[in-house]
């Protein structure tokens, strides 16, 4: 729960707060924001062990997605992106690519942002026919400015990133980036409050 000693804001509601009681508050959120990198590494570590059925688990998955991209050249930034991109399995198995959209969404493009967004219907096109769904799904994007971006995600690295003897990098070599990645946020309503 806390300190209980810690300064806390007094209002009971927040129609009746103070600017003293969000200078409290702020104050607050400004080391608490600082860890979100280490509460979101922490959150993919729970994605190790569990396989789902897949030949490896949905780490391993993650890691060699951002592997196969790391060493396919793509910036730091969408290494991250593509080390993160099933983070959200665990919380939202029913849509885990608008979670994962959600936690990136501060730090990253619009590009990288979309793509995050919408991999999962893009990956369908590799499998959807096999549990009764569209593999064309994702043509209802089709000229979107990001679709050709999505799709080349999906088949150079998303896609293939099952491989059990595939050499992959271990979360550690991602860590540093993943920090940088969610340092500053560019994308957020509460500017000034970082």
């Amino acid at each position: 729960m806390g300190n209980m000693n810690e300064q806390r804001a007094g209002f009971t509601s927040m129609q009746t707060s103070t600017k003293a009681d969000w200078d409290i508050i702020v104050e607050h959120h400004r080391p608490y924001a600082a860890g979100a990198a280490d509460r979101v590494l922490a959150h993919l570590r729970l994605l190790a062990g569990d396989a789902g059925g897949f030949i490896v688990d949905r780490l391993t998955h993650s890691l060699l997605t951002a592997t196969l991209a790391h060493r396919g050249g793509e910036d730091e930034e969408y290494v991250v992106c593509a080390l993160l991109h099933d983070i959200g399995d665990t919380l939202g198995p029913w849509n885990h690519a608008d979670v994962g959209a959600a936690v990136l969404r501060p730090f990253v493009s619009d590009a990288n942002h979309w793509m995050v967004e919408k991999h999962a219907i893009f990956q369908g096109y590799f499998f959807f026919e096999h549990i009764g769904l569209d593999r064309h799904m994702r043509d209802a994007f089709r000229g979107h400015p990001h679709f050709e971006r999505t799709a080349r995600f999906c088949a150079l690295y998303d896609n293939p990133a099952f491989d059990p003897a595939a050499d992959c990098a271990p979360l550690g070599f991602f860590e540093p980036m993943v920090r940088r990645v969610l340092a500053a946020p560019s994308h957020t309503i509460y500017r000034g409050c970082e």
